[in-house]
């Protein structure tokens, strides 16, 4: 059976148990129990997350993101973590987790999109931001082979009634979508097909770049 890990903060808390029942029977799906936050916080805790769930070295894929931390503004200041800094980190954690998984595939989250209008004015994030901090991630992750899932673009334009708040997706519509397409990378590069998915008519391609648009 294939294993999986799901890394990221809030917005995996919103499809990782959508992903572990959809593959139920096909892989075995693991991710912390809490909120993984910041980059930072990623690259001091990803040893702990794997020992504390005994997730072993025989990982198939690791799906990660870090970011809307990052980006966060708190009371009209900078975000949290200045940009340069966050390039090197998204480096570091890449090059911690191919050793703490070392047959694994790697695949980079970008940064969701959020509803500015429903913001409080200290505790903000920015669409421009955001963008900036994702184009950053990419750039460190040029020269490696990790797989690019943009998350941005693929929530960039939904309708409001898919959002749950301003930052998160937590409606039956937003979890299908982000965990769709979540899943359907997975599927792709583990050579599940859909006849394993523990979803009624499921079809990747439904997810895919053509049909998101991007």
């Amino acid at each position: 059976m294939k294993k999986v890990v799901l890394i990221g903060d809030s917005i995996r808390m919103g499809y990782d148990k959508y992903i572990k029942e959809a593959l139920s029977g096909t892989a075995e799906v693991f991710y912390p129990s809490e909120n993984c936050r910041f980059a930072e916080y990623v690259l001091r805790y990803a040893h702990d997350w794997k020992a504390v769930g005994e997730w072993g070295d025989d990982v198939d894929l690791v799906h990660w993101n870090a970011g809307l931390w990052d980006a966060l503004e708190l009371f009209g200041d900078e975000p949290l973590t200045p940009i340069s800094c966050y390039g090197e980190l998204i480096k570091r954690i890449d090059k911690r987790l191919r050793m703490l998984f070392p047959n694994a595939k790697l695949v980079f989250a970008t940064s969701t999109n959020v509803s500015e209008k429903m913001s409080r004015p200290e505790f903000t994030r920015h669409n421009a931001t955001i963008q900036k901090y994702n184009a950053e991630a990419l750039r460190a992750l040029s020269d490696t082979d990790t797989v690019i899932n943009d998350l941005y673009s693929l929530t960039e334009s939904v309708p409001d009634s898919y959002r749950s708040d301003w930052v998160h997706f937590y409606t039956p519509e937003g979890t299908e979508l982000i965990g769709g397409k979540v899943l359907s990378e997975i599927c792709e590069l583990l050579d599940i097909t859909p006849k394993q998915i523990n979803i009624e008519d499921f079809e990747s391609e439904r997810y895919s770049k053509s049909n998101i648009g991007y």
